[in-house]
């Protein structure tokens, strides 16, 4: 119980804190919520990678290990996600929305503190978290972006597009000059820190806009299902690949954890972006989040208890 209040206090409250403030800037002003979601993708998002690239230091492989379970956890998720979709009988512009807030997590404002709190600031298992964090914005930015161009102008139009998003040259910048060891100078350093900071903040306050706008109806059995399957299956999955890898101690703690995070929320920013879907995208975040403070506080019971 008291495990559950401390999650509740540091991580959740917090996050809902920024978010009800967006909700009613967004009541009062009517705010351009297209302008909040540039503003995501093209401006923090980027500058937070670069920041989060650059300064962390990976093992080889330590590396090879989380992106191998990334990897197969996403793979087994997007398969379980189209066969829900076509169970659900959903188009082809909400499969993939549907199927993006079920593969796309929220490892860093979420899954950070959370790591923090379960770990208390250990390098080890940080380095676990910002590995995975890392694996997510490169995912959540190439194929998600992807994913939704590709429905309107065409998968090769789709490639292109991406190629003129600034998120995937800050993810080369921040790996090149990590690896090559290249000083930045303070007067780049710091407004590029300035702008990481701003990027949990701004996308709290796109998501709490964009749950203003939310109307709430009937045929919500496709948020349900998401959340089941994020919330849920997610970590059943990751405990299974964990037993095949006999991972144990640390290590495996990380990584169950890690798999057991809401939706993301840039699933709900990309979504709004792309005009595809996202009132649904933002109620997934929204539900998956409150939910999320009693399945992640089993699931890190769970984590101690077995390993």
């Amino acid at each position: 119980m008291i495990e559950f209040i401390t999650i509740l206090k540091d991580i959740i409250f917090p996050i809902f804190i920024v978010m009800a403030v967006g909700f009613i800037l967004q009541k009062k002003f009517n705010m351009d919520i297209g302008t909040l979601s540039k503003l995501n993708i093209y401006f923090v998002v980027p500058g937070f990678i670069f920041v989060k690239l650059y300064s962390t230091e990976f093992s080889v492989g330590l590396f090879v290990y989380v992106l191998l379970f990334f990897v197969l956890l996403i793979v087994i998720l997007y398969i379980i996600a189209i066969i829900a979709a076509k169970i659900l009988g959903l188009d082809k512009g909400k499969e993939t929305t549907f199927s993006n807030s079920i593969i796309f997590f929220n490892s860093g404002n979420y899954g950070v503190p959370v790591n923090d709190l379960v770990f208390k600031s250990d390098p080890f298992a940080m380095s676990i978290q910002v590995i995975v964090l890392t694996l997510q914005n490169i995912f959540t930015f190439s194929y998600g972006i992807f994913a939704l161009k590709s429905l309107d102008g065409g998968k090769w139009k789709a490639v292109l597009g991406y190629f003129k998003m600034p998120v995937l040259y800050a993810m080369l910048a921040g790996i090149t000059l990590n690896g090559f060891n290249v000083p930045i100078p303070s007067f780049i350093w710091v407004p590029a820190n300035y702008i990481a900071d701003a990027m949990i903040a701004l996308a709290l306050l796109t998501l709490g806009a964009q749950v203003a706008r939310i109307q709430f109806k009937a045929g919500l059995s496709s948020v349900y299902s998401s959340i089941a399957v994020r919330l849920i299956i997610a970590p059943i999955i990751a405990l299974l690949i964990i037993w095949i890898f006999r991972i144990d101690g640390i290590f495996a703690q990380a990584l169950f954890i890690a798999s057991a995070m809401p939706t993301s929320i840039n699933s709900a920013v990309i979504a709004q972006e792309y005009n595809n879907h996202p009132e649904f995208a933002a109620q997934t975040v929204l539900f998956s989040t409150i939910f999320s403070a009693l399945t992640v506080t089993i699931v890190i019971f769970l984590s101690r208890v077995i390993f």
